[in-house]
């Protein structure tokens, strides 16, 4: 059994960078500036017991209604992933060693990741081991993201797998104002593991190469490789001049293998996840509000964004995809309900192009809704539209709420104090109070990538139940 370290300067150091360090890039791109600045600490010191006792509660509601001492070694999530382990052991690697020590020192990080991801994670190994890949990749949104589907890099990743948007689009992931594929779980794990089976080809089955390029870009690997070549040194990953942030992205996933692999070896505690599915892909057959969709599904609104967090608005794009994540014991009664619903009840809100030559009064003739309703919705204050320009549409049923004024639910704009909680961050609470992370950090003059403090007060302004803080 290996001792625990003191990690001193450095482990401070890495605490600054071990997150958001990677992101999936096709071209090559720079490496970016000052990136240990830019790169925010999930946990930067030890967390205090307050903060250790939340993430134990988070971690037991997220993984399963089961209690972890009935889950035995085979009903284990983590045991299935050593038995698909095929990376190369390098835990005697120092870089690799170094990350191993960082977990050692601030054991609770994988809790609190493991709370966040467990939703994800037996789907994501299922599509793993259906494509023959390595069990290991399950670890690299870890890496990449903190399994945070919001996360953004300075360089514009998002999502889990971190998808550049050059990069996005190449491998199929739509991004437009309803929905980002990138932060799609379903649509951005398959692009991720589409790419990587291609890298790992590229570098002809050489995983800590094709993770490297999976960070650094197919041809800033290539061209080390062959610097090194003409040099007459090794081209092995471990000897090959990259970019700082590649040097460091490999070893943190290397450390995270060892770890899982042998977690009493390092220490480091793992918290058990049942091996059963806890979430699946559902056709919608159409575009559907996501208020509606939870309805019929039986699960809190909160719950359905939380598991699609790729859509933008309050219902999936009109075009398309028609596809959502649902709690796998929900799906049945979803599959129930939508046989049952009528189109109309589909979608009570429409966005609307302003087209030339069009008005108000035209625009609203079209939609059966009246002109006031419109600058209402719309926030109005005349009848001057201009081409090019979008407005949203009620349907006649919301239309005719929205004349009558504001009721019980629908009133005018409030401010609360929320009082941060220990694992809060920008996105959770703005999800739970209904606004956008962008409008909830410039009422604080916050940064979107700020982390909160337990005991932080916000100011939220919101116009419809009020909300308890």
């Amino acid at each position: 059994m290996i001792k625990k370290k003191t990690l001193g300067h450095w482990g401070a150091a890495t605490g600054i960078c071990i997150l958001f360090a990677g992101c999936a890039s096709l071209p090559d791109r720079e490496p970016l500036e000052g990136a240990e600045e830019a790169v925010q600490p999930m946990l930067p010191s030890p967390p205090s017991e307050a903060e250790a006792e939340h993430l134990r509660s988070e971690v037991a509601r997220a993984i399963s209604e089961h209690s972890v001492a009935e889950l035995g070694v085979d009903d284990d999530l983590w045991a299935r992933v050593r038995r698909g382990m095929g990376m190369p052991d390098a835990r005697d690697e120092d870089r690799v060693l170094r990350y191993i020590e960082w977990h050692q020192e601030y054991s609770q990080y994988l809790e609190q990741v493991t709370a966040r991801a467990a939703p994800f994670l037996h789907y994501i190994l299922e599509e793993i081991e259906a494509r023959g890949l390595p069990t290991e990749l399950l670890l690299l949104p870890i890496v990449e993201s903190a399994y945070l589907p919001m996360a953004q890099s300075p360089s514009q990743a998002a999502g889990i797998w971190q998808f550049i948007p050059s990069t996005g689009r190449h491998f199929g992931l739509e991004s437009n104002w309803w929905y980002d594929g990138r932060r799609d779980i379903h649509a951005s794990t398959q692009a991720a593991l589409d790419y990587l089976t291609q890298l790992n080809e590229r570098f002809e089955g050489d995983w800590p190469l094709a993770l490297a390029a999976y960070n650094a870009g197919q041809g800033t690997v290539s061209r080390a490789i062959q610097r090194n070549e003409r040099r007459g040194k090794p081209t092995d990953y471990w000897h090959l001049d990259l970019p700082r942030e590649t040097q460091h992205y490999v070893p943190r996933l290397l450390a995270l293998q060892a770890i899982v692999r042998d977690p009493q070896r390092y220490q480091v505690g793992l918290t058990p996840v049942p091996d059963e599915p806890r979430i699946q892909v559902v056709d919608t057959k159409g575009q559907i509000e996501l208020a509606v969709a939870a309805r019929l599904a039986g699960v809190d609104k909160e719950t359905l964004r939380t598991l699609n967090p790729g859509f933008n608005r309050w219902a999936t794009a009109p075009n398309g995809p028609h596809h959502l994540l649902l709690p796998a014991d929900r799906v049945s009664d979803f599959h129930d309900g939508l046989s049952q619903l009528d189109d109309g009840e589909r979608v009570t809100w429409q966005r609307h192009r302003i087209r030339s030559g069009e008005n108000l009064g035209r625009i609203a003739a079209r939609y059966d809704v009246t002109v006031g309703t419109l600058k209402e919705v719309n926030n109005l204050k005349g009848t001057i539209i201009r081409a090019g320009d979008h407005l949203l549409i009620p349907s006649p049923g919301v239309s005719r709420q929205v004349a009558a004024g504001p009721t019980q639910g629908n009133e005018p704009t409030r401010q609360v104090e929320y009082t941060v909680k220990p694992g809060d961050t920008l996105w959770h609470v703005a999800r739970h109070h209904g606004v956008t992370v962008r409008d909830l950090a410039r009422w604080n003059e916050l940064s979107t990538s700020d982390i909160l403090r337990p005991g932080q007060t916000l100011i939220i302004r919101t116009s419809g139940e009020a909300v308890s803080a």
